[in-house]
């Protein structure tokens, strides 16, 4: 999304401040949507479905995976000085799990600039997040948690493996769903530039039935972890 020769050296302070503020404004919502989040009921009392990650995902999506990252640092920080109750190794756990998901979509759909490439990339994302958080909770949780790395261990299919899916598979439907009417609104108030890359129409309805679809099965599958249905 380069700028002409001539004019990028005075356009360019004029764009990072629009990004800067733009990935200020994702980062409070993100932590608003964070704390929303908590009001759902968890899995096994101590796992929590979180969608920060959607508003994440779609700064990643504009701005790249870099930029998800530090957005998703920003938040968990946050999140660790106010709410939470884990310290730095929630924070930890907080990070590795917002950018295997966010950060994988995003490089996806940076090289892949198309709705097919944005379910590949969100696709991929879910799967990253569920093999790192496998690894990642065998290793952690029995500290923070005090349970027996037996315990734990035992508890990484029936209990990890599916809970991941459903958050990033909901995540993902969701991201669907909201992407194209946030940036649309993002570059109604100038925050972001105008995309350079158009997207056909006749699809749209299809993609959209699609994600639908898709955030129906992953919410019943939410509800039976949450032994709501």
């Amino acid at each position: 999304m380069s700028e002409p020769t001539l004019t990028k050296t005075s356009a360019r302070p004029a764009m990072n401040t629009r990004t800067v503020t733009t990935l200020a404004m994702l980062s409070a919502i993100a932590y608003v949507v964070m704390l929303l989040s908590k009001l759902l009921p968890s899995v096994n009392s101590f796992l929590d479905f979180d969608f920060k990650d959607v508003i994440i995902c779609i700064g990643g999506f504009t701005f790249g995976p870099v930029a998800a990252a530090a957005v998703s640092i920003v938040v968990a920080f946050v999140e660790m000085v106010t709410i939470s109750h884990t310290g730095p190794i929630g924070f930890v756990m907080n990070v590795l799990a917002t950018c295997s998901f966010c950060c994988t979509a995003s490089f996806v759909y940076k090289r892949r600039h198309t709705m097919r490439g944005a379910i590949l990339g969100l696709g991929l994302g879910v799967l990253m997040l569920t093999g790192v958080m496998l690894l990642w909770n065998y290793l952690i949780t029995p500290i923070y948690q005090g349970l027996p790395r037996e315990a734990v261990a035992a508890m990484l299919v029936p209990v990890f493996l599916p809970f991941n899916l459903v958050k990033g598979g909901m995540n993902m439907a969701t991201t669907l769903l909201l992407y194209k009417p946030v940036v649309t609104a993002l570059r109604r108030a100038n925050l972001i530039p105008a995309s350079e890359h158009s997207q056909p129409r006749r699809s749209s309805a299809g993609y959209l039935l699609f994600s639908l679809a898709l955030m129906a099965t992953f919410v019943l599958l939410a509800l039976v972890l949450m032994d709501v249905i």
